[in-house]
């Protein structure tokens, strides 16, 4: 199911009845697409007998499968969009996790790409506080897109990409208290390999039904229903997507992407709360490992904070109960009942190292943060070491928590 196999045979199915030059145009997609060739040498697939990289992408999701478990056709590729951006509706195969899902609306973001080097002249020093000492960055928007997993695909996925790293906070007294909506995740635009179905319900999702129509005159097929728009507008504060940074060290890229979770009010004290989530990526061909971590937390109210240690850790879902509870607010009542209620989230779970290989170069993760202060930075460095026992340092793009957003209610149909 999970391999990339299966679906070149659908798509090797589909194909024949085109004409030579659609054929080969339909293949130099997938040939091509994202740039395989970065992260993989060309392979033949023994399954299928094509040579394309994109099949051992795909092998890292397929390789737990079950025994006797069979392998299944479930769409045919696309072309992937070099300019413009996916509709909702859009399925896709993530390219890096490989899992199946589906496309419900783009954000446009700010990335902030520390590799790129800015004219001479537009390099300023930068401010203090900001980490490394180097150059400033100049934003370029870039889109991102909120989409459902399937679920099928999560148990594959799991000790790579957290599938519960959307996090929201809950409106009553334990300003710990966490919820989540599983299967939710943000991708880049690069990060989608399109392709269609004829199966009405193609995604596994509990919110798929409920958020998506199936409308055969339209292409994606799927169109949004009220509920989604309605939950969208809603929490569109606690969900935006605005800035990204970006940061390449010895070959390992980092990813790191903020989110404001707004703020609560704890010991006579107002608590400020942030999620993030991180991104590793192994661009090379050699075999490295996460051993420590270290971060440098400023706050606005003048404390510096650093927090040093094994792996990574976070305040990440330790106690999960699936809630369910009466919602006045009908316009979404379809959250209140998905909601995973989260306890003691700032309880660390045991740390994790994980290896970045040229079978699974990627790994992403999302933690916390709270200040006493509306607003702050981070930064850091990630200690990587290699198969001969050297070490070296990853730098993690300094990156702003700010709170811009405390104005606005919080997200609606949270209330119990």
């Amino acid at each position: 199911m999970m391999a990339a196999c299966a679906l070149r045979r659908g798509l090797l199915a589909a194909v024949t009845n085109f004409n030579k030059k659609h054929t080969h145009r339909l293949l130099g997609v997938v040939d091509s697409s994202c740039g395989f060739e970065v992260y993989r040498p060309r392979l033949q697939c023994l399954a299928c007998g094509l040579p394309n990289n994109i099949q051992q992408k795909r092998f890292m999701s397929s390789r737990s499968r079950p025994e006797g478990k069979v392998l299944e056709a479930v769409g045919v590729f696309e072309a992937v969009k070099q300019h413009g951006k996916y509709e909702t509706g859009q399925l896709f195969l993530h390219s890096v996790f490989g899992y199946r899902g589906i496309v419900l609306f783009p954000w446009h973001a700010r990335l902030y790409d520390r590799d790129v080097t800015p004219p001479v002249s537009d390099s300023k020093p930068e401010a203090p506080g900001g980490a490394h000492g180097s150059k400033e960055v100049k934003g370029k928007t870039h889109t991102y897109y909120q989409v459902l997993i399937d679920t099928r695909d999560c148990p594959h996925i799991s000790q790579r990409s957290q599938t519960e790293a959307v996090t929201f906070l809950a409106n009553h007294d334990d300003s710990r208290a966490l919820y989540a909506i599983p299967g939710l995740d943000y991708v880049s635009h690069e990060d989608i390999l399109p392709y269609n179905s004829t199966e009405q319900v193609p995604i596994q999702h509990e919110l798929f039904e409920r958020f998506l129509l199936f409308n055969s005159a339209k292409s994606p097929p799927f169109t949004a229903r009220d509920t989604l728009k309605a939950w969208q507008e809603k929490n569109h504060p606690w969900l935006e997507l605005s800035d990204v940074h970006r940061e390449t060290t010895e070959n390992i890229r980092v990813t790191v992407i903020p989110f404001y979770m707004g703020m609560r009010e704890a010991q006579n004290s107002h608590v400020y709360w942030w999620r993030y989530c991180i991104r590793l990526e192994n661009m090379g061909s050699e075999v490295v490992q996460l051993r420590e971590r270290h971060w440098r937390i400023f706050s606005l109210s003048g404390t510096l904070e650093t927090v040093r240690g094994r792996g990574v850790v976070g305040r990440h879902l330790l106690k999960m109960t699936n809630t369910t509870v009466a919602c006045k607010d009908y316009s979404q009542p379809i959250i209140a009942l998905l909601l995973v209620s989260v306890t003691h989230c700032d309880i660390p779970v045991v740390s994790q190292e994980p290896v970045l290989s040229k079978e699974q170069p990627a790994f992403q993760y999302s933690s916390h943060v709270s200040l006493q202060a509306p607003s702050g930075h981070m930064w850091g460095t990630f200690r990587i070491e290699r198969t001969d026992g050297s070490h070296f340092d990853v730098r993690i793009p300094p990156f702003s928590l700010e709170s811009n957003k405390d104005d606005k209610a919080p997200p609606a149909g949270y209330t119990f």
